[in-house]
């Protein structure tokens, strides 16, 4: 009698696909992607380290202490693995200045960066193997949140829910997990994270996610090397996550396996704040505004936007009043890049929000009642235009499809090392770690410990 094939569990077939791929099988602009991400995410991370939402996770974890054996950055502390991941990660989130994958905008380089420089540090792994771990935790990140959109986000759930499998995939391989042991990390994953989208979008909660998905990660890892064990049938069971989450088939999630890599096509640097899927757009407004000459705000009668993003009905509300309001608002990001030719770092500041020239331009800003149909479920590929209407009567139009710094349109180095010298000075330390961390990242894939990095980002 002839045996049928049983199909593996989704959870072991992702941890066999991982463990099948070697540092080696990644092609150079993966690894270089991931340098970005991480110099990206600690830049991000600079921004935030002030802000109440990270200093108040911070001082908590610090409180409860514990095993010193992994970095808090910009401090002169270190925590557990866990902890310290997740103080790094809200401060990351904190500022909206990190990168996003761009197919639902969920922010995958935070947490496979501080779960990888965390991890990492403690096992003393190189930089090669914390570049590959990262890559490798954002493919499996990248591809289960491909499967859910539009799914989740309809249901109200976060991106923390997909996230979180970059913190256990990049922690279980530097911790060097087997098969059987990163399949149930990867289980447990599944069944330990939380976050609604809702209010993300409107308070601080956003960067609280962001540490629960990179310190659940890790702890899923942990309890899976010390023979904790979960349901590996999680994903594709019925009521199980897909089910719950509204996500495509399973076979998706695997299929064409090493084809491509997300970390190069789908990952985008912020090269501004705020709400990716805005970016695009304020690009658009900047390029509309140029197109006219010297255009007069006063000499505006309107402006109309036709953007991706209102398929999802995501797009905030005008004149904002602190950091949270002003990254989820479309009306902002539109008036400030036509009054000061783009959208830049400074646009999330109190004093930027309240320019009544930039004001009395989002009370102009109105919306396409009929945007152009999708080609694809995922509206945030696909950017937006501005078209300004003039009292005399000209128009001026632009349209952007993505936004600078996002993989589909190439990432340049220079831009990322802008980002990271303007940002990274605002956490504190000494006169010239800047430089000397982005010389370490920027060669990472030939440092034998990552704790030579990990050093530099401490006050001790």
């Amino acid at each position: 009698m002839r045996s049928l094939l049983v199909t593996p569990p989704l959870a072991r077939q992702l941890a066999d696909l991982v463990l099948s791929t070697r540092g080696g099988d990644l092609p150079a602009l993966a690894l270089e992607h991931a340098k970005m991400s991480l110099a990206s995410t600690l830049a991000s991370a600079a921004a935030g380290y002030g802000i109440e939402s990270a200093r108040i996770i911070r001082e908590l974890d610090l409180a409860d202490g514990g095993t010193p054996v992994a970095t808090v950055w910009f401090d002169n502390a270190r925590l557990p693995l866990a902890s310290a991941a997740r103080v790094n990660a809200v401060a990351s989130d904190a500022a909206a200045s990190d990168d996003s994958d761009m197919r639902s905008i969920a922010h995958i380089g935070t947490i496979v960066s501080s779960a990888a420089l965390a991890v990492g540090e403690r096992e003393g792994a190189s930089g090669r193997d914390v570049l590959t771990a990262m890559v490798l935790g954002y493919e499996i990140a990248g591809r289960v949140d491909e499967s859910l959109t539009p799914g989740r986000m309809q249901r109200g759930f976060h991106g923390s829910f997909s996230t979180v499998f970059g913190a256990c995939v990049a922690a279980g391989l530097l911790l060097r997990l087997d098969a059987h042991r990163l399949a149930h990390a990867i289980a447990l994953s599944a069944t330990s994270i939380g976050g609604m989208a809702i209010a993300a979008d409107t308070s601080c909660a956003r960067e609280y996610h962001a540490g629960l998905a990179a310190s659940t990660g890790i702890r899923a890892a942990l309890a899976a090397q010390s023979g904790f064990e979960g349901e590996l049938g999680v994903f594709e069971q019925p009521r199980g996550f897909l089910d719950a989450l509204g996500g495509q088939a399973r076979e998706d999630i695997v299929r064409d396996w090493g084809v491509s890599w997300d970390i190069v096509t789908d990952m985008a640097i912020k090269l501004m704040p705020g709400a990716h899927p805005f970016h695009a757009t304020a690009e658009a407004a900047a390029e509309a505004a140029r197109a006219g000459g010297r255009i007069s705000p006063d000499d505006i009668a309107r402006i109309v936007v036709s953007a991706a993003v209102q398929w999802t009905d995501f797009k905030g509300e005008p004149h904002p009043r602190n950091l949270v309001d002003a990254a989820h608002s479309l009306h902002y990001f539109v008036a400030a890049a036509i009054a000061d030719g783009g959208f830049a770092w400074q646009h999330m500041d109190a004093a930027k929000m309240a320019d009544p020239v930039i004001a009395a331009l989002q009370d102009k800003v109105e919306f396409d009642p009929e945007p152009p149909p999708l080609p694809d479920r995922f509206p945030h590929r696909h950017g937006g235009s501005v078209t300004i209407h003039m009292k005399d009567g000209a128009m001026h139009h632009a349209a952007c499809v993505a936004p600078r710094g996002a993989g589909v349109r190439g990432i340049d180095w220079h831009d990322v090392e802008d980002k990271f010298l303007q940002l990274f000075p605002r956490a504190g330390l000494p006169t010239g770690a800047a430089d000397s961390c982005l010389e370490a990242i920027a060669h990472l894939e030939r440092t034998d410990s990552i704790r030579s990095l990990t050093r530099l980002l401490s006050r001790r």
